[in-house]
């Protein structure tokens, strides 16, 4: 059996945006670089199922900055109509190491995923995935993870070409999530959306440095670095812990003005990881 893992390391940056605005820097990137191959038109879906401890140990080593920390989640792309046992699925561990995000994954059916995860049984592997399978099965083990929360956005890919080919960038928008019914194929489930629905997620991904084009881009565009978690913004808008950005169920999509205003930092009582984001969460 051929080995199905996979690990890489890189750089992320993180801007906040209006929906409109990303758009217009979409198009822009797209002079410069090429969409991703496997990013249709209009994006595709990335599912995650995250797992933490009872007392959230996962959500407040991000909380807290740990300069080591890390996450174990289930990955799925594409929609959740028609998911089977057989459909295939990521079990992922992110971490972060200083300034460098770490991943390694593996991809699996999604009920040998569940085995592994959820009934925390050892999976049949290959040698070179022994180490990574017997991590997570550690983990889960170990520190009692559970499944504490799912979230789910549309994504568009574009990825540097020539000189850039260590880049990548991508937008998020519809970001939503829930805290029940953890099950993907799970019919006629409610998503709420953790972060307002007329602004995305732009993130630059990068191997070494970014390119000083795309740096010149954000700071023409008054793009401002932030720190934000879609797993983070799931656990304080379902009040797993204090919460710190509105919330409203999937199906309510109140209009929003597009804002004209540059986003920076605001402070903001109850989050320490939304205190540069406040701002633009509520415009």
């Amino acid at each position: 059996m051929a080995s199905r893992l996979h690990a890489f390391n890189r750089y992320e940056l993180k801007y906040l945006v209006p929906v409109q605005q990303a758009a217009e820097i979409r198009d822009e990137l797209a002079q410069r670089m090429d969409t991703d191959l496997h990013s249709p038109v209009g994006g595709y879906g990335v599912w995650s199922l995250y797992y933490d401890t009872p007392q959230l140990r996962f959500y407040w080593e991000k909380i807290e900055g740990l300069k080591f920390r890390r996450k174990l989640r289930i990955r799925h792309y594409g929609d959740l109509d028609g998911v089977t046992d057989e459909s295939p699925v990521c079990v992922e561990i992110k971490q972060r190491v200083n300034r460098v995000t770490q991943k390694r994954r593996i991809t699996l059916p999604y009920a040998t995923a569940r085995q592994l995860c959820d009934e925390r049984e050892l999976i049949e592997h290959t040698p070179k995935e022994e180490g990574f399978v017997h991590e997570v099965l550690e983990l889960v083990v170990r520190l009692n993870l559970q499944p504490m929360a799912i979230t789910g956005y549309q994504r568009e890919a574009l990825i540097g070409r020539d000189q850039d080919t260590g880049l990548r960038v991508t937008f998020d928008r519809r970001i939503r999530g829930r805290d029940r019914d953890f099950h993907f194929g799970t019919p006629g489930v409610e998503n709420r959306f953790t972060i307002p629905p007329h602004m995305s997620v732009m993130e630059i991904k990068v191997n070494e440095r970014a390119p000083y084009w795309i740096t010149d881009l954000a700071a023409r565009r008054n793009l401002n670095l932030v720190r934000v978690s879609k797993y983070v913004q799931s656990i304080e808008a379902f009040g797993l812990a204090p919460r710190s950005v509105f919330h409203v169920r999937e199906e309510d999509l109140p209009p929003a003005p597009v804002p004209t205003v540059a986003y920076g930092a605001a402070a903001h009582p109850t989050s320490p990881t939304t205190q540069r984001t406040a701002e633009a969460l509520h415009p």
